[in-house]
């Protein structure tokens, strides 16, 4: 046997690896090699299995100029993983299946010269994470299925200013830039603004109906209180900067509160079960007491249920849906000093709202009901009436329908009492279904506008309710989820810059949303 036979491996050299003074090979290992002479100046790892490198993998080997890690399953690369390397000048991370990199997996490498990440499976990197390699010559991403959506803009402004060569690759995806080369690109390529409503406020107690006002130009929300047995007008306190309800309507059990400004008077009708709705107005500007002006259809109104209004042939009118049995849902007329009977409705059909709109130029009202199919009424100028036109077929149960104008056309959401919603487009004489929406256990599908963005918000009592943004055509595209306890309806709130959905909630606390910006490329 001579001398070295037997032996186990010589001082500096792990086993699988052939090292001499400098330079180190290894060669189908597993874990990170130890015992590595500290003064080695390269390192490969060739078929070596490594799933992570973490932190401080190569802080026994300071002297490291040059690192190769190729044809290997590493996977992920942590922060720091290259701690301590401050004299490192290559970096090759070829051929392997290195799917994330840690914000700062190259910190500290001041001198690096040369970094290629080539061939692995990386569609994104974190931001900045070539921040600080101030002495980077030449980067090498190619052979990556990059995703090149607003995760990667940074990237590619980065590529435009940075000193060193590149050879970034193409794109594998969205579909619309695949197989573009990243160099081809420029940061106003990436739409990365969005739009996202996040929790402000919760107030303390219940609400059934929900409608926006103005008031010598401040903006609040008239909130429908039930078994508080009042009207709460939300506003916004500027010193706590909170919404409060400094302005309370007593009443017994209001189910709808409805702003209204009459000649620069701020108007409010609360409708109430038990036959005591009435007309109240407030009394100077702000911060002044509201006052009982009317009682409103009495003997008329046995169970209102929603409460709207619209200004008609230079007169204003409001519409009271009744969903009592034997009930009519009753049209009045504004008179100067209160709201009188105009036109009584259809009778004994347990309506549940009314909606006013436009069709084809002319007034129209869509009457909703549990009883039958919604029906459409068109206003005759003449006879200073609505008079019926047709019906919306095939939904039997809706509960309440809303309406939103969409490039000319009109555009009904439908929320159903068993079904499923429904987004209607009017076509001249009739409406016909564009797009059906999951929605058991919704009672409110509410087109609404903020900060000039169109959404759909679909309440729901049995799961979160969702926002849809809308799309081109009336197509609705989800956005986000919201946990709002039992919607009852959602309104929209603009202060200068800021804005915000109140959604009433009838069994939880009603909740505040604000409007935010996101830039998903930052």
């Amino acid at each position: 046997m001579s001398p070295g036979e037997g032996a186990g491996p010589r001082r500096g050299c792990p086993p699988g690896c052939q090292c001499s003074r400098e330079q180190a090979l290894c060669r189908g290992g597993a874990g990170l090699p130890r015992g590595l002479h500290p003064r080695l100046a390269a390192l490969s790892l060739v078929r070596w299995q490594l799933d992570v490198l973490a932190e401080g993998s190569f802080r026994d080997t300071p002297a490291l100029q040059l690192l190769l890690v190729t044809a290997g399953r590493l996977g992920t690369i942590g922060d720091g993983a290259f701690a301590g390397l401050v004299l490192l000048e290559h970096l090759f991370i070829e051929d392997n299946e290195v799917g994330a990199i840690a914000p700062s997996a190259l910190r500290g490498l001041r001198g690096l010269l040369y970094l290629s990440l080539a061939n692995n499976g990386l569609e994104t990197l974190p931001r900045d994470l070539f921040k600080g390699l101030e002495t980077l010559t030449h980067l090498d991403l190619r052979g990556n299925p990059w995703r090149c959506d607003c995760r990667l803009r940074w990237l590619v402004a980065w590529l435009a200013t940075a000193a060193a060569t590149a050879d970034a690759g193409t794109c594998r995806g969205p579909p619309p830039r695949n197989g573009t080369h990243l160099a081809q690109l420029q940061p106003r390529d990436f739409a990365c603004l969005a739009h996202e409503l996040r929790p402000f406020q919760s107030l303390p107690f219940a609400s059934l109906a929900a409608e926006p006002f103005v008031l010598g130009g401040h903006p609040g929300v008239a909130l429908a209180q039930p078994f508080a047995g009042a009207c709460a007008l939300l506003e916004w306190d500027q010193l706590a900067g909170r919404f409060r309800a400094p302005t309370i309507i007593n009443g017994t059990s209001p189910v709808a509160c409805h702003p209204l400004q009459l000649g620069g008077t701020l108007v409010v009708v609360v409708a109430q079960l038990g036959g005591s709705s009435a007309v109240w107005r407030r009394a100077g500007g702000p911060g002044g007491r509201f006052v009982r002006l009317q009682a409103l259809g009495a003997g008329r109104l046995r169970r209102p249920h929603a409460v709207t209004s619209a200004r008609l042939g230079g007169h204003w009118f409001l519409g009271v849906a009744d969903s009592s049995k034997g009930g009519t849902s009753t049209l009045f007329r504004w008179g100067g000093r209160g709201f009188y009977p105009h036109q009584a409705l259809r009778p004994w059909h347990r309506d549940t709202h009314l909606e006013f709109l436009e069709l084809g130029g002319r007034p129209a009202l869509v009457v909703c009901s549990g009883a039958r199919r919604p029906s459409v009424y068109r206003w005759s100028g003449t006879a200073q009436v609505f008079a019926p036109h047709t019906d919306i077929p095939h939904v039997p149960d809706v509960y309440a329908a809303k309406h939103f104008r969409l490039r000319g056309h009109v555009f009904l959401c439908l929320s159903r009492f068993l079904g499923d919603a429904k987004v209607m487009r009017w076509e001249g004489s009739m409406f016909r279904e564009v797009q059906q929406v999951p929605a058991r256990g919704s009672l409110v599908f509410q087109p609404l506008t903020l900060a000039g963005q169109r959404y759909v918000v679909l309440g729901n009592d049995y799961a979160p309710s969702r926002v849809y943004r809308l799309g081109p055509g009336g197509h609705l595209e989800f956005a986000q989820e919201l946990m709002a306890p039992t919607p009852r309806a959602f309104a929209p709130l603009s202060l200068g810059h800021r804005h915000f959905l109140v959604a009433s909630s009838f069994k939880g606390a009603t909740q505040i949303y604000r409007h935010v910006t996101v830039d998903l490329g930052a």
